[in-house]
């Protein structure tokens, strides 16, 4: 079951919004282990997707959603904390007992909301092939792009979609935070308007929804909540073959009369 829907009062260009949000991972049907981690406070909305041996992907993913909280309990939520946090996180992962495997690392994706501007703004960011989706006027994109060998044979002409989904390096990732100096995050800026749902979801998630799908539960579940049971559920039925995480963060109208300040929970 995901986490209950929180919600957060905003104002933008003297809009009155409801941000609302939940969160889940699963440790899926054919692991032993989950190595998929999320943080789902506001502002900042992310997953990690944990590898290496052991518990190395545990403590990878797990350390740097650590780190990433506590700039959430500071208030300093931007590009230079968050980059000083997964610095931070690299060493945390390198000190450990636990991770002497070089292959030890995490994916890290997800969105913040900038309020440092005139106007409040989404950032994405995104480390590896976790993804971010935003479902805005009906239509579902991938917001992020995956840092994978069949990523890059794709921009490359050199593979289809289609047969990327089959490739024996589909699951070859070309950056992570990990046990090794920081590669930083790309970044994508984004605007803030009402009906926009973003979808953060480790590779477990697309495995076994299509766009398409995701797509689909979004349209039929109205609260956060209840999309990612409904995705979580059909993730597992369909094979479960991985750990499944995923955060779902949407952006409402409301009016002035109801809104309020900080954090609630339904």
């Amino acid at each position: 079951m995901a986490e209950t829907t929180k919600t957060h009062s905003i104002t933008i260009a003297q809009r009155p919004l409801q941000l609302s949000w939940a969160g889940v991972t699963d440790l899926g049907r054919r692991r032993e282990t989950n190595q998929d981690a999320f943080l789902a406070e506001f502002p900042l909305f992310i997953v990690a997707d944990g590898m290496g041996g052991h518990a190395g992907g545990e403590i990878a993913s797990r350390s740097t959603v650590a780190r990433l909280e506590a700039i959430v309990e500071s208030g300093a939520v931007d590009r230079e904390a968050i980059e000083n946090a997964l610095e931070l996180a690299v060493a945390d992962i390198a000190d450990h007992p636990e991770t002497t495997d070089e292959g030890t690392g995490t994916t890290l994706t997800g969105v913040y909301l900038d309020v440092a501007g005139d106007e409040p703004q989404w950032v994405s960011l995104n480390i590896g092939d976790s993804r971010v989706y935003l479902l805005r006027d009906d239509r579902l994109v991938q917001v992020t792009t995956d840092h994978s060998v069949v990523q890059e044979l794709i921009a490359a002409g050199k593979l289809s979609p289609e047969e990327a989904e089959g490739h024996p390096y589909s699951n070859v990732i070309t950056r992570a935070v990990g046990a090794s100096e920081l590669t930083p995050p790309d970044y994508l800026t984004i605007d803030v308007r009402p009906g926009d749902r973003f979808v953060i979801c480790s590779d477990g998630l697309t495995k076994e929804l299509t766009d398409y799908g995701i797509q689909h539960f979004l349209r039929e579940n109205a609260d956060p909540g209840d999309a990612v049971d409904a995705m979580l559920a059909a993730a597992l039925e369909n094979g479960g073959r991985d750990n499944v995480t995923l955060v779902i963060v949407q952006v409402s109208a409301t009016d002035e009369s109801s809104s309020t300040d900080g954090d609630t929970s339904e």
